[in-house]
């Protein structure tokens, strides 16, 4: 018995299955933001992401190729992350979503007391 596979039916919902999850814009941003980072910098840069959390995040960005995961043979173990090729083609998506919210907010007289670029 052959398993019936789901497609996404737009390029929308293809992009929202990619970077659905709570945490992922996050993650993506900072590396694009800040380029290689090791796990406990990322940690400190997304402050409420729990440890499991960020973990698979990462696991699931890596899976679909937009994060690059380098381990060096030390000790103590280092691991780095880090945009791929294909994952810096996101970087316009980002910054239009950081846009496009500060006009939202603006949109609805939302007062913002501190604006940071995600």
């Amino acid at each position: 018995m052959k398993k019936e596979i789901h497609a996404p039916f737009c390029a929308i919902t293809a992009t929202l299955d990619v970077l659905g999850g709570k945490w992922k814009v996050f993650v993506l941003a900072r590396l694009a933001t800040h380029g290689i980072l090791r796990f406990s910098q990322l940690q400190k840069l997304i402050p409420n992401v729990t440890q499991k959390m960020l973990t698979q995040q990462l696991r699931e960005l890596e899976e679909a190729g937009l994060v690059s995961r380098r381990v060096y043979a030390e000790v103590p173990p280092r691991v780095e992350y880090s945009l791929t090729t294909h994952g810096l083609t996101l970087q316009p998506v980002l910054a239009a979503l950081n846009e496009w919210g500060n006009l939202h907010s603006q949109a609805l007289n939302q007062v913002v007391t501190e604006r940071v670029i995600c």
